[in-house]
């Protein structure tokens, strides 16, 4: 069974940081594009950032110098570091593999984790 599962959300004051964490199981994801996208309350899930295999990055224009995004194929595991987090960064962040096209295209992604909650305080 394919697993994405997001660790490392939580409550933090405005100009912290916060270390998010998905760990996949079920097969080998070195070949595909870890993406992190987030949803924040009446809103749309929209893109945040995405790694590919060979390690190009992308960002969403609201989060470039303060996200960075990292993987460890080893490890199956992608990260998303985030600093100087803002109270608009308050949003679920899911995790999610695929081999899209275009990066920041929510509908393909063939894999998705649950979500973690990150709630940022002014």
């Amino acid at each position: 069974q394919v697993q994405l599962v997001e660790s490392g959300g939580g409550l933090v004051q405005a100009g912290g940081s916060l270390r998010l964490s998905c760990a996949a199981s079920g097969r080998t994801f070195s070949g595909d594009v870890m993406a992190w996208f987030r949803q924040g309350p009446g809103k749309e899930r929209v893109f945040v950032a995405g790694i590919h295999w060979n390690g190009n990055t992308y960002y969403a224009d609201s989060v470039k110098g303060r996200f960075t995004t990292s993987r460890d194929n080893a490890a199956n595991t992608v990260y998303l570091q985030m600093n100087s987090l803002k109270p608009e960064d308050t949003a679920v962040y899911y995790c999610a593999a695929g081999k899209p096209i275009v990066v920041a295209n929510t509908a393909r992604y063939d894999y998705w984790g649950q979500g973690t909650q990150v709630t940022v305080s002014s």
